[in-house]
């Protein structure tokens, strides 16, 4: 990843935090033909002072193969983002711009035997219900042969991450004035995303003035 501003990269804990709470991304690896990418969920673990990414694929997806103890993976995170347009800054002469949060981890790919199906499948879906408002869904409420039949069609795979990298482009370079200006125009916006956004940019400089009221009041709505 390519950090474009010091003050925009994400140090590695909390971008570990912000992957884990996303649980989902694209892994992306490399054979002859070139990149190969699957959209995945995932789990992170820490074992001997080691950090795991566990993702599963179907047993016939190509990046399975790949995963030879040797080869490198790499894991891309999105969070939110949003279109910033040239003409929303107080100042003149900016040009229009993307923000957004991203998170990159990498490492070398492990197969893992059959065997650790099961403890992954509980694992991910322990992390996935706990985003939801409910009672936990778990494999035990799933009938045993269709259970046992799932499972045995996916390869799990671990990868040893020795590379985190982090980036929350938030403008955190601009001046007040057009600080200000962009984090309202955020909340005004209509995507939710676009409010999650302004959120954060006004926790990283809240001693400054804001449309609090229509930013707050559209975020609660989202």
């Amino acid at each position: 990843m390519h950090i474009l501003r010091p003050q925009f990269r994400i140090e590695q804990d909390r971008a570990l935090a912000f992957a884990a709470a996303r649980g989902f991304g694209a892994i992306v690896a490399a054979d002859a033909r070139g990149p190969r990418a699957s959209h995945v969920p995932f789990v992170i673990e820490r074992r001997d002072e080691r950090v795991i990414v566990q993702i599963h694929l179907t047993a016939k997806n190509p990046l399975v193969e790949l995963a030879d103890g040797t080869r490198r993976f790499l894991l891309i995170v999105s969070g939110d983002d949003a279109y910033i347009s040239n003409d929303w800054y107080v100042s003149p002469d900016n040009v229009s711009t993307w923000l957004y949060e991203a998170v990159h981890l990498s490492g070398v790919a492990h197969l893992r035997d059959h065997g650790e199906n099961r403890g992954h499948g509980d694992a991910l879906l322990a992390a996935s219900e706990a985003r939801l408002p409910k009672q936990p869904w778990d494999l035990t409420q799933m009938e045993p042969g269709k259970r046992e039949a799932m499972l045995a069609g996916i390869r799990v795979i671990d990868i040893v991450v020795d590379e985190i990298e982090g980036q929350s482009k938030l403008n955190q370079h601009k001046s007040d004035a057009d600080y200000v200006a962009l984090v309202n125009r955020l909340a005004h916006a209509e995507e939710t995303s676009s409010h999650r956004l302004a959120e954060k940019m006004r926790a990283l400089r809240p001693e400054l003035e804001y449309d609090v009221g229509r930013c707050v009041g559209r975020v609660s709505q989202a």
